[in-house]
């Protein structure tokens, strides 16, 4: 859960880095697992920032149908569905193809 000595935005950075690879997550999921229910737009802004992180898998958050929404903040126009490709996860159209069955939910994973 959140710690008081972190910054929201570094909190989101916690729980992305905990994605297994092959997986993928909502914003939502992220603000629902650090107690802030409708935070969803928050933890796209802390994607956004994350890109220049190397250690925070930005291209694993997606929204909550699997559309590749923050695709236009990588590098090129289709990294995020690259990344994702590249770990078996397919998308068709910048949507994830059987979304449910990468779908990792913080809030269920950690426990």
């Amino acid at each position: 859960m959140a710690d008081k000595n972190h910054s929201f935005f570094e909190d989101v950075y916690e729980v992305v880095k905990l994605i297994p690879q092959g997986r993928v997550t909502s914003y939502g999921a992220i603000a629902n697992y650090l107690g802030s229910k409708g935070s969803a737009r928050m933890v796209g802004w802390a994607m956004n920032a994350a890109h220049s992180l190397s250690d925070v898998p930005a291209h694993r958050v997606v929204n909550r149908i699997g559309l590749l929404s923050g695709r236009h903040h990588f590098k090129t126009p289709t990294q995020m569905q690259d990344l994702l490709e590249v770990e078996g996860i397919r998308v068709e159209n910048d949507q994830i193809v059987d979304f449910q069955k990468y779908f990792w939910d913080p809030s269920q994973e950690l426990l």
